[in-house]
């Protein structure tokens, strides 16, 4: 005990400020893509069109193609967007609110639910309870969400309208759900209500740094099932290229795009045509995003294994934790009732960290367990002394607790 507290008060004196709170790319990352500045070299048709006037709702053709690519999707049910694949969602949520997924618009239904599977993504929340939706957590098994628990909830609460799923190195728990969960998930809608939505943000589709499981496709399962209408897929090159300067992509069936761009046109006249000039020149196709993305795992890997290699120098039966092999995060769970403790140490020892809650509904973990680590954005070294910091601040819970 009094060896850890002289490390801590060590850290603190450091006044060190490391930001392991969101998973944004690394400074070294973004240099990768700067060849976008200046790609057009004065060029502004793409396509046969000019990219610098209004039109093109759905995007640039080749846009199209190349999120369709991405998404592993048919290009005819692709859109392409500006930057941010959440604002597609928000507008997609925004548009059932007031037109409805199907019969009536859910501001006129007295309760609107989605399913959350946590730990999850702490957006997919805000968005919800900005919303007004109710949020009903369900737990991840490693290879997605409980579907038992999951199935049974839509057959007995009409008021369950959709489910958010993060189905490839999810966030945060690194996990990519099985063949027997996707097609479980394409089914819902035939056992609940004809309306219901998946809402499947499929935001690392391409982001694996080693032997990653493959994801089933669900624009082939849900069209084998004829569930195709009740499937959203989105997507974004936020962490292919520059975070908050890419493409956002939406996939739905004729039907849904209808519902969605009914919404969706009365606020954009068009997307940001010429930056999907750039990607389209920049990434090509399929072959040139999954070569720019070997490069990222160059960067990336290596801050994984780094995470991997603190962690399991903890004494055994302290904590658990993923060991993802794509995407961004790490899920650490602590000693039930400490990770609320460890967040404070760390803040106070100059490491921050996702504030504890954050992947659960209404920032609410019951368990005071459940801790993101974040890795990619700082250096190398900053990574090494946080993770310093943060097993410290673990045994340290643990030590404290006990006394």
């Amino acid at each position: 005990m009094v060896d850890l507290k002289e490390q801590f008060d060590s850290f603190c004196k450091e006044k060190n400020a490391i930001d392991l709170t969101r998973g944004k790319p690394s400074a070294e990352q973004l240099t990768f893509s700067e060849d976008l500045d200046g790609i057009l070299d004065g060029n502004f048709i793409q396509d046969g069109i000019d990219v610098r006037n209004y039109g093109e709702i759905k995007g640039l053709p080749s846009a199209r193609k190349l999120g369709a690519e991405l998404l592993d999707y048919s290009e005819e049910f692709v859109l392409a967007s500006s930057n941010s694949s959440l604002t597609l969602m928000g507008n997609l949520l925004s548009a059932f609110l007031f037109n409805g997924s199907g019969d009536a618009p859910w501001k006129e239904l007295e309760t609107i639910s989605i399913i959350c599977p946590v730990p999850g993504y702490d957006r997919h929340f805000a968005l919800c309870e900005k919303l007004g939706i109710k949020m009903i957590k369900v737990p991840l098994t490693g290879d997605g969400p409980d579907m038992n628990i999951v199935e049974d909830l839509v057959r007995n609460d009409e008021s369950i309208k959709a489910i958010w799923c993060n189905p490839k190195h999810s966030n945060p728990t690194g996990e990519t759900y099985s063949h027997d969960t996707v097609k479980r998930i394409a089914n819902l809608p035939l056992i609940g209500a004809p309306d219901f939505i998946v809402l499947w943000d499929n935001a690392y589709a391409v982001h694996d740094f080693a032997n990653s499981k493959q994801l089933s496709n669900i624009q082939d399962i849900s069209q084998e099932l004829n569930t195709f209408d009740n499937v959203a897929t989105f997507g974004s090159t936020s962490k292919i290229t520059f975070a908050g300067g890419g493409i956002a992509f939406l996939g739905a069936s004729d039907k849904l795009m209808t519902i969605f761009l009914d919404y969706f046109s009365k606020f954009n006249f068009s997307p940001d045509k010429v930056n999907q000039a750039r990607h389209v020149r920049f990434l090509k196709d399929k072959k040139g995003i999954e070569a720019h993305m070997k490069k990222l795992a160059t960067l990336i890997k290596p801050k994984f294994e780094l995470v991997n290699k603190y962690l399991n120098s903890l004494p055994e039966g302290l904590a658990s934790w993923t060991k993802p092999t794509g995407g961004y995060f790490v899920s650490f769970d602590s000693k039930l009732g400490q990770a609320s403790k460890i967040f404070d140490l760390c803040k106070a020892a100059g490491l921050n960290l996702t504030p504890v809650g954050s992947a659960f509904p209404y920032r609410r973990d019951q368990e005071d367990s459940n801790i993101r680590i974040a890795p990619t954005y700082v250096s190398i070294e900053e990574l090494d002394k946080a993770m310093q910091i943060f097993v410290c601040c673990v045994k340290l819970a643990d030590e404290i607790e006990k006394n």
